[in-house]
Formats: C-alpha cells, sequence, structure tokens
C-alpha cells in the first residue's frame, strides 16, 4: 500500500534538508513560512492552549523552529559523506543555536540526527572563557535550549558538561592546542574558528581525537575571515557548507540593532563579513592586509606613553568634498601602537572639524595635534587654535606620495606592532583597499591621518641615547 503524501516543507533556498524533518514539524514550518509576524504570533499563542506535553513538543522541538541553514545537510549520493558541517554566518545570525541544537541532539541520541546518544564530544572555543560565556552558558548555549528534564549539569571545575543519560562533553581552549592530545570523541563543536590563534594546530589535533563511534563528526560555527584554516575546509569535499545572513535572523534581534547595522556597514566589506557572513579576501596589491588588523585587534589598550589626535583636512567643506580625516592613537609602554578612535567627518566646515579634533584630544587627554598643511597651510593651526588656543600642534606636510609615505606604516602592522582597539570599520576599508592606484573611491583621508598619527608615534621616534664602547 503507497505511503501517504506528506506536505512539502516550503521552497524558500535551493537547499532543504527535507530529509530531517519530522512530519508535524515540517507542516507547521510551511503554514509559518507563509505568515506575516502577527499571524505567527497568533499561531504560537495557539499552540500555548495545547494539551501541556504537545505545546512543550511543539515549542521545544527545533525541528519546528530551526531554518534550513540552522540545520545540517543530508548526505550527498554524489559525494563523500560529510564529517565535518561548516556553518558560516554573520553576527547574530543564529550560529551558536545551530551548533548547541546539534550537539543536544546527539548527546541525547535524537532521530534523525543520530540513531543513538554520542557518549564523548569535544567543545572547542577561542579560549575556555570563550566556550564557557558563549557555548555552554550563553543565551544560545547549551545549558539554556534544554527543557527542565534534559538539562545537562555543568562542572567547571572540571571543564565539563553531563546529561542525565551519561553523555558527557569536555571544554577545550584553541590556545591550547596539546590539551586535545589524548581525549578521543564521537563529535565536536568548534565555534569561531576563524578567530583561533592556533587554528590549523589546533584543528589538527581535534581530527586526531575523533575516532569514537560508526561516524564521528564535527560541526564548526564562526563569522569567516579569510585565514589558511577556513579556506582549507571549504576546499574539502568532506566538508558540507551553510550560510546565513545576520538579516536571516532578524525576528531574535533587537530591531535597532539590525538597523543600525544596515545604515553603517551595509555595502562595506566589513559589513559583508560581519553581516553577510561572506569570506571577504584580500585586495591584490592592497598595502594592508586584513588578517593583520584582525590577529592584533584587541578590547583595550596597554598603559600609553603618548597619545596624538592626527587630522587630514579637506579643501573644501561641500556635500562632496573629502571626508577630514581625523585618527586617534597611541604608543604603549610595550612598544605597540594603539589605534584608539576614528573620528573622521564628511563635508564639514572648518569650525566644525576643528571642534571634532579638540573634542578627540579632550576625550583621550592626547599630548598634541598632528596636522597635515599641505592644503590648508597656515590655516589648518589657526582654526585649531580659534577654539583651543592652548593646544600644542605638529605641523607636517606630505613631500612623497601616499604609497611612500604609508608603506613603513603598512609594515608595523605585518610586524604585530600595531593593535586597533575594536573595530573601525570605514578606516579598515579604506586600509585594505588601498594600492598603488589608491581606493577607487574618492581619497583615502582615514588613511591618511592614521598614517599621520602612526609615523608621529613610532617612526619618527628620536633615537635613544646610548654608549659605545671603545
Amino acid at each position: 500500500m503507497p505511503e501517504p503524501a506528506h506536505p512539502a516543507p516550503p521552497q524558500t533556498r535551493p537547499h532543504q534538508p527535507a530529509t530531517i524533518r519530522t512530519n508535524s514539524a515540517a507542516l507547521l514550518r510551511s503554514v509559518l513560512a507563509g505568515c506575516d509576524a502577527s499571524s505567527q504570533a497568533r499561531i504560537r499563542e495557539a499552540i500555548q492552549d495545547l494539551a501541556a506535553d504537545a505545546a512543550a513538543f511543539h515549542l521545544c522541538d527545533w525541528l519546528v523552529h530551526a531554518r534550513d541553514d540552522q540545520l545540517p545537510p543530508p548526505d550527498d549520493a554524489d559525494a563523500l559523506p560529510w564529517t565535518t558541517w561548516l556553518v558560516l554566518g554573520g553576527r547574530g545570525a543564529g550560529k551558536t543555536r545551530a551548533g548547541a541544537e546539534w550537539v543536544r541532539a546527539l548527546a541525547l541520541g535524537k532521530a534523525p540526527f543520530t540513531d543513538e546518544p554520542v557518549e564523548r564530544i569535544a567543545l572547542v572555543g577561542e579560549t575556555l572563557h570563550d566556550v564557557r560565556s558563549v557555548m555552554v552558558e550563553g543565551i544560545s548555549g547549551l545549558l539554556a535550549i534544554h527543557p527542565d528534564d534534559e538539562r545537562p549539569v555543568f562542572e567547571p571545575s572540571r571543564n565539563r558538561i553531563t546529561w542525565p543519560n551519561g553523555a558527557v562533553a569536555q571544554l577545550f581552549s584553541a590556545e591550547d592546542p596539546d590539551s586535545l592530545r589524548g581525549p578521543q570523541f564521537g563529535a565536536a563543536w568548534a565555534d569561531e574558528i576563524a578567530k583561533w590563534r592556533h587554528g590549523e594546530a589546533t584543528w589538527d589535533m581535534l581530527q586526531l581525537g575523533l575516532r569514537l563511534g560508526a561516524r564521528p563528526r564535527a560541526v564548526a560555527t564562526t563569522t569567516p575571515r579569510p585565514v589558511p584554516l577556513l579556506k582549507r575546509l571549504l576546499a574539502d569535499p568532506t566538508v558540507a557548507t551553510t550560510r546565513a545572513r545576520t538579516a536571516d535572523n532578524a525576528a531574535h534581534l533587537a530591531p535597532a540593532f539590525v538597523a543600525r547595522m544596515a545604515r553603517r556597514y551595509a555595502g562595506t566589506q566589513l559589513g559583508r563579513q560581519e553581516l553577510d557572513g561572506e569570506m571577504v579576501e584580500d585586495v591584490a596589491g592592497a598595502l594592508w592586509r586584513r588578517a593583520w588588523i584582525e590577529d592584533g585587534r584587541v578590547a583595550a589598550a596597554a598603559d600609553l606613553q603618548r597619545i596624538v589626535v592626527a587630522v587630514d583636512p579637506p579643501v573644501t567643506a561641500t556635500a562632496t568634498s573629502d571626508a577630514c580625516g581625523i585618527v586617534v592613537a597611541g604608543r604603549g609602554v610595550d612598544g605597540r601602537a594603539y589605534v584608539l578612535a576614528d573620528r573622521s567627518l564628511a563635508g564639514r566646515a572648518p569650525d566644525v572639524w576643528a571642534r571634532a579634533v579638540i573634542a578627540a584630544c579632550r576625550d583621550f587627554e592626547a599630548d598634541s595635534v598632528v596636522a597635515e598643511v599641505n592644503q590648508g597651510g597656515d590655516l589648518v593651526p589657526g582654526v585649531l587654535r580659534q577654539v583651543d588656543a592652548a593646544i600644542a600642534i605638529r605641523t607636517v606636510r606630505a613631500t612623497r606620495g601616499k604609497w611612500v609615505r604609508a608603506e613603513p606604516v603598512a609594515a608595523l602592522y605585518a610586524e604585530g606592532r600595531v593593535a586597533h582597539v575594536g573595530r573601525f570599520a570605514e578606516l579598515e576599508d579604506e586600509l585594505c583597499t588601498f594600492g598603488a592606484a589608491g581606493v577607487g573611491r574618492g581619497s583615502p583621508d582615514r588613511m591618511d591621518a592614521l598614517v599621520w598619527a602612526l609615523t608621529d608615534l613610532m617612526l619618527d621616534v628620536a633615537a635613544a641615547p646610548s654608549i659605545r664602547c671603545l
């Protein structure tokens, strides 16, 4: 007797892992996909009115609520079975939830993800703090997604969590690849692998430990960066990849955040990487590489010996004028330079950008202003002193081309001697697209200001006195 027909899931994307959906989940998702937000809310309210056990099933069943890109892909009959599921996505795209739900299903032996529980699982993050705060205790982490009767017990002192059925997940830091020597697992969840300092070494150690069960597998969740490990995985035929944008998960994010990110970063290279989940490669011939900036990015600067505000003023003050580059940077006691802020302005009158420069000096307690005077001459220090007569100003004049001036500063980044304290999207886009022919869209004023600041702090420093022995 032929099997009864079941409703097909909505065809919202080319990749449809329909084989892992239950009939009820597929039906409910089909209904929800065709409704607006208010209708979806009413349907969920109706589910709440069901019997307690039925409501709990529908509201906790990940197969009902997951997007296609948050579910493991089926094996391709014409290719090798996948051993790694790579989830690439923007910030807030739901990567963590996808990884946590996959681990939950494997630990509890939930079909159709697995035929039996996976008893030993590895959880690997950039640091142990990241594993604990994001993968385990985070808002989409393992402890948060389980109903009470399934929730595992977290033992921080032993770096492990244990489920009621005896399955165990052990926590590891990518800062210590050798910690993965010895233990063995049937599955692993690796988070933000593109940020791992020892990415390839940690990944290799993890793979050598995936040797339990009939089919050891791993999920890797990350916002992409053009690092060797990620390029290697994307070229591997045993790696299955799903992708998601921040906008795909907008229903679960603050509307103000989504609007602000789109307004500020849409169309930028940083937006393509951090919001759209694209692998943004370096521009051929560019002086800077994104990996240099990412590797040196920090949350806070070291103690600073000097702080300067560099300004590259525009010639005119119209809406189409070049920006006034204003960059704050300091030199730390550790000998590194720290980029503290990008306060650049576009199309503003001299008194406006002058006030912005002085405000930056006061906010960061800068020692002096470094001002380029090629275009404005004596006007530049004159305008600044109208705002603050006591401000210390060092004027600089460009006698060489932008490329020649920028090259030694880019070398400081390559040597790991410059750190960005936070993210500066527009500035970093200018740096990473600046080549022999410039950036292609106007003048790189932010880059110019940064070059003047770091030249003053790092390259124009007089040699310290020394004693020569005869």
